[in-house]
């Protein structure tokens, strides 16, 4: 996925997302607001819980070694954000006049498949990695590659993803200091 791809979504969240966006991008186009927006994939690192798909239901069970289930296929892959990166880019996107009237892609590292990022996850907790088990009720996310592209964002303003063994080391040591 690029930044200029269609915003084609066929869910209700999608479509007011696209229209919102549409909007602001039409009202900085006349000239009434200066708008740029962040994009990113699905978040994980320190302080996300429950809003996380690497969150509470994830790391808890990968530190007890219990058993993780994953939405869909655990062997697509998925781009996944690092909050902090959502944070440096919206900073930069803030004071940076090249930032206004297009979307960016927060920089993320490379694609992970569920099976890959719990490893992850694991490898940074120093625990062996259990089962996964499939929900029912597979999404689109989550049965096909969900790839993002953010070179538009690494280029033109120097900000690269955390390394992800790094993110993982960070979410996972936030995860014990919770417990």
């Amino acid at each position: 996925m690029r930044e200029g791809d269609p915003l084609a979504s066929t869910e209700t969240k999608g479509k007011i997302r696209a229209q919102m966006w549409a909007d602001a991008l039409a009202a900085h186009r006349a000239g009434r607001v200066r708008a740029t927006e962040a994009r990113a994939s699905d978040f994980f690192g320190p302080g996300l819980t429950d809003t996380s798909h690497l969150g509470s239901l994830v790391v808890p069970r990968v530190l007890n070694g219990k058993t993780v289930r994953v939405q869909g296929s655990p062997d697509q892959p998925h781009t996944w954000t690092y909050i902090d990166d959502v944070s440096r880019l919206l900073a930069v996107l803030g004071t940076d006049d090249r930032a206004w009237g297009r979307a960016w892609h927060v920089p993320s590292g490379p694609p992970l498949t569920q099976r890959q990022a719990v490893a992850a996850l694991a490898r940074a907790a120093g625990v062996s990695s259990g089962q996964m088990r499939e929900l029912a009720g597979v999404h689109y996310q989550w049965d096909r590659p969900f790839v993002m592209d953010s070179s538009a964002a690494t280029d033109t303003f120097g900000i690269e993803p955390t390394p992800q063994d790094e993110a993982m080391a960070a979410t996972v040591a936030w995860w014990r200091e919770k417990r």
